[in-house]
C-alpha cells in the first residue's frame, strides 16, 4: 500500500468526544475533519463498531478516516454502547438500543458547527451491519453508505443458521464478543470511573451464544435488522462489497437484486477484510472509490461515481489447493445489473457418479445411499476466512472419501461460473433430522480438488422458513441446496465435481445421529451460474491502494498462529485447535500494552454425532505504568441428542488478583437440529 502524506486538506484530531445519548449514557468518539470545517462546514462519515478505537482497531481506524478527512470530510469513529471508552453495557448484536444510538449519534453529528448537515456512514463487519441497519431507518441526514463484509439476513446468511444448520462460528463469534463486552475503558481517557463502568459491564455479562441457541427458528429476533425482510426500507445510495473468501459474498448480489435505490457492488478474491487491505490480493484503491462515492452523493460532484457497471467481480482462475494464497490471480469483470444478462443457468444431471451437461448423453440414474463419517467438514477451513492464521479448505480428496461425488467429463474447453450455483435435491432419509453439506470443487489432471464454493442445508429447514418439519423417515422430499456466490475459471482438461455429505463438522454442528441418507438421482441436478468467457472484462481497472500511514505500534512478544488437526487411532478422537494470538502489542499513541489471544478447540469421537464439543477462550489484556487488567473467557458448547448444553466462565483480574469471578452452566433443546 501506498501511504499518502499530502492530502487536499489538513485535518485535525480529535481523540475522545463524548456524544450525549437521550437516557444520560454517553459515546465515546474519534474525531479527524479538516482544519478549515471550524469555517467551512463539511459531511461527516460514521464508522459504529464495538472493537475499542483507541487500541485494537486504531492502526486500521488510521489508514483511512484521516485519509478520508483529508479529501474534505468528517470522520467519526464511535464505540459502541458498553465498549472501548463509551459508557453503558453491551449484551448481543444490533440490538434496538444500539441502533436508536446510532441515529442519535447522526442527529448529533448534523447539528455540529463543523458538519453541513449530511452524513454518511461506513464500515465493515459489524459497522457495515449498522450502516445497513441504520440506513432503512431512514435518518434523515443520511445520504449514502458504504458497507463491505455484511449480510442482510441475520438468520440463514450470517455465522449463525446456514441452510438452518448451527455454525461453529457462532461459537467463535459468541467467544469474541464475550469477551470483548468485558473489557475495560482506559483510565486514561475516562479517568477515575473506569472500575465502576467496568464492574457495570462485568456484572451485566451473558454468553452471547445462549441468547442464539434459544432462536433456533427465524423468529422475531432474527428478522429485527434483517433488511432482507423489507428492501425498499433502504432508500439512500448504497456502495456495497465483500470477497469471495469471506462468509460474506452473497449479500452484495442480494442487494444489487433487491433494491431499489442507487447502488454499486464490488466482489473480490478476499477474505474478511476491507478491499484495500484485502487478503488474499490483489487489494485494490478501495478508499479512493470511497471518496468518489462520497464526493458525489454527499457533494454533488459530477465525478462519474455512478458511470460503469452495477457489479464488479473478480473471476478467480484455478489455483492449487491451499489454506492460504498470498494472491489469487484472475481478472476483473463488469455487470450491467443483476441479474446479469451474460449469465446463464445451465443444469448437470446427477447419474452413474457423473454430471451431465445439456446436449451429452445422459447416464443410467439409481439411488445411491450415503452415510459421511463425521471426519468429513475437517478440512473445510473457516465460515468466514480472516486468512490469519491460514483458514481456507485443503485438498477435498480426503473429504471426498466420505461423500457421494459427482463429477464431469475433463473439460473440453474454459468454462466460467460467476454467481451462486444451487442443488436441486430428491432425497430420502432414515432419521427426522439430516443435513446435507454440498461442496463444488476444481479437479486438477494430477486428481487434486480444490473447494471453490460449498453449501450446507438442514432438512428441516427445507422449505426455506426457518420453521423445522421432521423428516418421515423412508419418505422423499424435494429441497435446494444454495452454496455461496463465487466467480471461477475451470480450465480445459480440469473436472467439475460435485460432492454431498451428511456431516461437514466441524464447520457446522452435526445433527443428533448419523444418517443414511438417499438421493434420488433422477430428481437431482446441479445449476451452475455459466458466464461465457467471451463476455468482455471490465474495462476500468482500480488503482493501487492507498491510505494514510497507521499508527506506530511495537511488538513486544511474539504472536502465534495455529491450525491443527489431530486424530487418535487409540481412541478415536479427532480435534481442530485453532490459534489466533496476536502476542503484546505497544500502542505508542495510548501509550498502553495490549495483549489478545483466542484459542478455539473443537473434538470429537469416531462417529458418535453427540460427542461433538466446542470451546472459545480469549484473554485480553491491557497494560501501562500504574494499570494492569485481565480479562479471561470460556465458553464450552456440547450436546446430546436432544439438548446443547453451555457452560462458561468469566474472570476478571487486576494486577494479577482476581477481582470478578462468574459461572454458568445452561442447557437449551435442541429444535430440529
Amino acid at each position: 500500500m501506498h501511504y499518502v502524506d499530502h492530502l487536499p486538506h489538513a485535518t485535525k484530531e480529535e481523540d475522545h468526544v463524548r456524544i450525549p445519548m437521550s437516557d444520560g449514557v454517553r459515546l465515546s468518539a474519534r474525531i479527524w475533519r479538516p482544519v478549515s470545517s471550524d469555517d467551512a462546514p463539511v459531511p461527516a462519515i460514521l464508522e459504529y463498531i464495538p472493537y475499542r478505537k483507541r487500541d485494537l482497531s486504531s492502526v486500521r481506524d488510521s489508514i483511512h478516516h484521516p485519509y478520508i478527512a483529508g479529501h474534505g470530510y468528517a470522520c467519526v469513529r464511535v464505540d459502541l454502547r458498553g465498549t472501548g471508552d463509551s459508557e453503558g453495557v453491551l449484551t448481543d448484536e444490533y440490538l434496538e438500543r444500539e441502533q436508536a444510538d446510532a441515529e442519535e449519534v447522526l442527529a448529533w453529528l448534523a447539528a455540529q458547527p463543523w458538519c453541513d448537515g449530511t452524513t454518511g456512514m461506513m464500515g465493515i463487519s459489524w459497522g457495515a451491519f449498522a450502516a445497513l441497519q441504520v440506513a432503512a431507518r431512514q435518518p434523515p441526514s443520511l445520504r449514502a453508505i458504504v458497507i463491505s463484509s455484511f449480510t442482510d439476513d441475520r438468520y440463514a446468511d450470517d455465522m449463525h443458521y446456514m441452510g438452518g444448520a448451527l455454525l461453529s462460528d457462532s461459537l467463535a463469534e459468541a467467544g469474541t464478543m464475550f469477551a470483548y463486552a468485558t473489557c475495560p475503558p482506559d483510565p486514561a481517557v475516562v479517568g477515575g470511573r473506569w472500575r465502576d463502568m467496568w464492574q457495570e459491564r462485568l456484572d451485566a455479562a451473558e454468553p452471547w451464544v445462549l441468547n442464539w441457541l434459544r432462536h433456533q427458528r427465524r423468529d422475531g429476533y432474527w428478522r429485527h435488522a434483517s433488511v432482507c425482510e423489507d428492501y425498499t426500507s433502504v432508500r439512500c445510495p448504497v456502495l456495497a462489497s465483500s470477497g469471495w473468501a469471506d462468509g460474506y459474498s452473497n449479500a452484495v448480489t442480494r442487494l444489487l437484486a433487491h433494491l431499489d435505490g442507487p447502488r454499486k457492488g464490488l466482489i473480490g478474491p478476499w477474505s474478511h477484510k476491507y478491499p484495500h487491505l484485502g487478503e488474499p490480493g490483489p487489494a485494490i484503491g478501495y478508499l479512493q472509490e470511497v471518496v468518489r462515492w462520497w464526493d458525489h452523493w454527499l457533494k454533488g460532484a459530477d465525478n462519474g461515481a455512478m458511470d460503469g457497471p452495477m457489479l464488479r467481480a473478480w473471476v478467480q482462475e484455478s489455483v492449487p489447493p491451499s489454506t492460504s494464497y498470498e494472491e489469487r490471480p484472475g481478472r476483473w469483470v463488469g455487470e450491467p445489473s443483476w441479474p446479469s444478462p451474460h449469465v446463464e443457468e445451465v443444469p448437470y444431471r446427477l447419474g452413474d457418479r457423473h454430471l451431465t451437461a445439456p446436449g451429452d448423453t445422459e447416464r443410467e440414474t439409481s439411488a445411491p445411499t450415503l452415510r459421511s463419517p463425521l471426519s468429513v467438514g475437517q478440512f473445510g477451513g473457516k465460515w468466514a476466512s480472516y486468512n490469519a492464521p491460514p483458514d481456507l479448505p485443503y485438498d477435498q480428496r480426503e473429504e471426498d472419501g466420505g461423500s457421494l461425488v459427482y463429477e464431469t467429463q475433463p473439460l473440453p474447453e474454459r468454462l466460467e461460473i460467476l454467481g451462486a450455483p444451487r442443488v436441486e435435491l430428491e432425497v430420502s432419509a432414515d432419521q427426522p433430522v439430516a443435513t446435507v453439506a454440498a461442496r463444488l470443487s476444481d479437479v486438477a489432471p494430477d486428481g487434486s480438488a480444490t473447494r471453490v464454493t460449498y453449501g450446507v442445508l438442514n432438512l428441516t429447514r427445507r422449505d426455506g422458513t426457518g420453521e423445522p418439519a421432521l423428516l418421515e423417515p423412508g419418505r422423499r422430499y424435494r429441497a435446494v441446496l444454495h452454496l455461496n456466490g463465487v466467480a471461477q475459471a475451470f480450465p480445459p482438461g480440469h473436472r467439475v465435481r460435485l460432492s454431498l455429505s451428511t456431516s461437514y463438522w466441524p464447520l457446522a454442528w452435526p445433527p443428533p445421529h448419523p444418517t443414511l441418507l438417499t438421493a434420488h438421482e433422477e430428481g437431482c441436478r446441479l445449476v451452475l451460474p455459466v458466464r461465457p468467457a467471451t463476455e468482455p472484462d471490465d474495462p476500468a481497472p482500480f488503482a493501487a491502494p492507498e491510505g494514510t500511514a497507521p499508527l506506530t505500534t511495537r511488538q513486544v512478544t511474539p504472536p502465534e498462529q495455529r491450525w491443527q488437526v489431530t486424530r487418535d487411532l487409540v481412541d478415536y478422537g479427532a480435534a481442530l485447535d485453532i490459534v489466533k494470538d496476536r502476542g503484546t502489542i505497544h500502542f505508542d499513541a495510548a501509550d498502553v500494552d495490549v495483549s489478545c489471544r483466542a484459542h478455539e478447540r473443537y473434538e470429537s469421537t469416531a462417529d458418535d454425532f453427540t460427542s461433538a464439543s466446542g470451546v472459545s477462550t480469549w484473554t485480553m489484556g491491557f497494560s501501562r505504568e500504574g494499570w494492569d487488567v485481565r480479562v479471561r473467557t470460556r465458553t464450552e458448547l456440547t450436546c446430546d441428542a436432544s439438548m446443547f448444553y453451555v457452560n462458561a466462565t468469566l474472570d476478571a483480574y487486576e494486577s494479577d488478583r482476581r477481582v470478578f469471578s462468574r459461572t454458568w452452566n445452561e442447557s437449551v433443546p435442541r429444535d430440529g437440529l
